[in-house]
Order: C-alpha cells, then sequence, then structure tokens
C-alpha cells in the first residue's frame, strides 16, 4: 500500500478570535465538576471535533478542528528579524545549556544514539550553526540540539522568559489561549540537517519557527497501530525509507507535510505525532498549554510529556490485568484476551 501525503493546510492573518471560535472551538459536556445551568448538570470544557472550510483540501474541503494548521503573518515580536547566530550570541550571553550532541543527523530516542554536553550558550550557538567544527566533542560533523530546560528541571518547566530574560522580550507569542493555561514555552536550537524522532505530546502547541527553515511530518493519533510504538516514540527513524521488512505495516500511515519558514506557526494538537527535521540552521520556539483541566495532568511533569493520570493510570491496569491472563493456558489466554480488545473498542473507541 502506497503512503498517503496530505498537505497541511495554511491560514494567514488569524486572529485570536478567528481561531477560538472556527478553528479550536469548545463545546460541553457532562461531566463532574462545575454545576451548569440546569439543575444536577455539570459541564467540562473540552474541544470537539467542529469543522471548517479549506478549498482544495482533502475530506471535501473540510479540516476537521484540532487537526495541524499552520498560521502566517502572525506578529511574533522583533525575534524573526533579529535572532541572527551573531546578536544571539551576544545577547543570550555565556548561560551553560545541556545540549545533545549526536554523531548522526537522525537523532533516536530509543537507542540513545546522542550524549548529553555542556556548553555556553553562545558557544552552542555558533557550533550549531557550522557545518563541520573546528571543536568537537564526537566528531568535526556532529549535531547539536538543544531544547531548553526550566532552571531546576526537578521542579520548573521551561520558559524562555526566565531561564533567556534578554531574548525572551524579543518574541510574541500567539495568545490564543486562556493565560492561564499557559504551561511552557521551550526554547529549541537545532544544526543543519538534523532530524529529530517521531513522538507525541500531551498537550496541545505552537512551534514558532524563528529562523531557519523545517519539514514538519505528523501521523494521526488514530494511525498509531502503524507506528511501531515504544511509549511515546516511534521505532521507526528513517521515514522516507523505512525498512518494510521490519516495519511493513508503517506505510499505511497517513502522512500530513508541511514546511515552515521564518515567522510560520505550526499547532500541533495534543497526541498528533510529529517527526521534524532542520533544513537549515534553525530556532525555534514552542509553546504548550493545557487543553485539558489541570487536574487531569501529572503535577510532578515539568516537561510536558506524561500521559494524562487517568490513562497512566488505566495503563497500569492493563498490565496487571495481562499479568493475570499470563496465569492461563495459551488457548484461554488468546479467548479471553480478544474478549477483552473487543470489549475495549466497543466502550472507548470514538465513534466519530
Amino acid at each position: 500500500m502506497a503512503e498517503q501525503r496530505l498537505p497541511v493546510p495554511r491560514l494567514r492573518g488569524v486572529s485570536r478570535e478567528q481561531f477560538m471560535e472556527h478553528l479550536y472551538p469548545q463545546v460541553r459536556r457532562p461531566a463532574a465538576g462545575r454545576q451548569g445551568r440546569h439543575p444536577g448538570t455539570f459541564w467540562l470544557p473540552i474541544c470537539s471535533p467542529v469543522t471548517q472550510r479549506f478549498s482544495g483540501e482533502r475530506d471535501g474541503g473540510l479540516l476537521p478542528g484540532r487537526k495541524p494548521l499552520v498560521l502566517e503573518g502572525l506578529d511574533l515580536g522583533s525575534c524573526t528579524s533579529t535572532w541572527t547566530v551573531d546578536y544571539l550570541s551576544h545577547t543570550g550571553g555565556t548561560k551553560e545549556v545541556k545540549v545533545h550532541v549526536a554523531p548522526v543527523a537522525q537523532m533516536d530516542f530509543i537507542s540513545k544514539n546522542f550524549v548529553y554536553r555542556t556548553l555556553p550558550f553562545n558557544k552552542l550557538v555558533q557550533r550549531a550553526a557550522e557545518e563541520t567544527h573546528k571543536e568537537f566533542f564526537i566528531s568535526e560533523d556532529e549535531k547539536y540540539y538543544l531544547r531548553s530546560l526550566g532552571d531546576d528541571p526537578r521542579k520548573d518547566v521551561a520558559d524562555i522568559r526566565q531561564q533567556f530574560p534578554s531574548l525572551g522580550g524579543d518574541i510574541t507569542f500567539p495568545m490564543f489561549f486562556r493565560e492561564e493555561q499557559f504551561f511552557s514555552s521551550v526554547f529549541r536550537i537545532s544544526s543543519p540537517g538534523l532530524q529529530l524522532w517521531t513522538h507525541y505530546d500531551v498537550m496541545d502547541n505552537f512551534l514558532i519557527q524563528v529562523t531557519g527553515k523545517k519539514r514538519i511530518t505528523l501521523f494521526n493519533p488514530r494511525d498509531a497501530q502503524y507506528l511501531y510504538l515504544s511509549g511515546s516514540k516511534s521505532e521507526v527513524l528513517n521515514i522516507d525509507s523505512p525498512d518494510l521488512d521490519k516495519y511493513p505495516l508503517f506505510p499505511k500511515a497517513r502522512r500530513y507535510e508541511c514546511f515552515l519558514e521564518a515567522g510560520d506557526v505550526l499547532f500541533i494538537p495534543a497526541l498528533w505525532f510529529h517527526n521534524v527535521v532542520s533544513e537549515e540552521f534553525g530556532v525555534g520556539v514552542n509553546v504548550f498549554w493545557k487543553h485539558l483541566p489541570s487536574e487531569c495532568y501529572d503535577t510532578t511533569d515539568t516537561y510536558g510529556n506524561k500521559d494524562p493520570v487517568a490513562a497512566a493510570r488505566a495503563v497500569q491496569i492493563l498490565d496487571r490485568a495481562l499479568k493475570t491472563l499470563a496465569e492461563l493456558p495459551e488457548e484461554y489466554r488468546d479467548f479471553y484476551a480478544r474478549q477483552m480488545v473487543l470489549r475495549i473498542q466497543d466502550k472507548a473507541y470514538s465513534k466519530n
């Protein structure tokens, strides 16, 4: 089966109001929580799959809500014009940062084909912008990747305005969500050619491409069964030429693509898998926000990548159930396992 490659829609000049009302709508449904208008009814805001029409797109021109979208022409501040290598090096200063250093372009978080090293921020910027290095840790063509952290990563979330105040004032976030929903703003710097592993995040986010160019490939959460997952990450590193003997189902995953240039903002909905290739030296900022009620998230999670509390608890219960099934003979284990799968499909799969 040939893989499907679909373009991510692009829109220019979208306002906060337009985004919230037409592209990121909120609906309410009965749930334990705040009391609704009618006695005995409680409501919890959640996002709904409503539609917005885009000419020339798949599915009869309809783009269901909570799908990836590239926003153009937003006011992002002075960063898109000022964040040159020289400016970042001088203004960002010598703050020590922890970086990923890889001997190859395709980074693999499962096998950890990279090492962590510490560099002054200005040195990182200079090295990341180079194709080859006079100073290096592994090899002269090694790749660098910065994913900024909180001051104390065990307790603090990343926020460029806190960790890099001299640069944070240059960027304006698209606040297309309520201020109290804000979770983190992650500073990212990548060497030319660097490719990040395919993974998902549990919060909605905007990827702001400040400088450079990136190719982003996204996969629908419902195609997870084709991505050969290990936790939140796909084992398939070479998504352009996968080993089909090892990953025969991978081409069945629908593939959405876009290319980001300076000033573009990509909306990545929670649970959408994404793979990022930096086609040239690039600087970006991810802004994450809690689109679910705060109590859904793990309060110890400073990275924003732990599964929601209820999901994590359900997986633990499932693991215990599987251990219990293992006590049965194979024929019985197979029979009852299939019954459990059917029950999960009936009770938990979305009907939309």
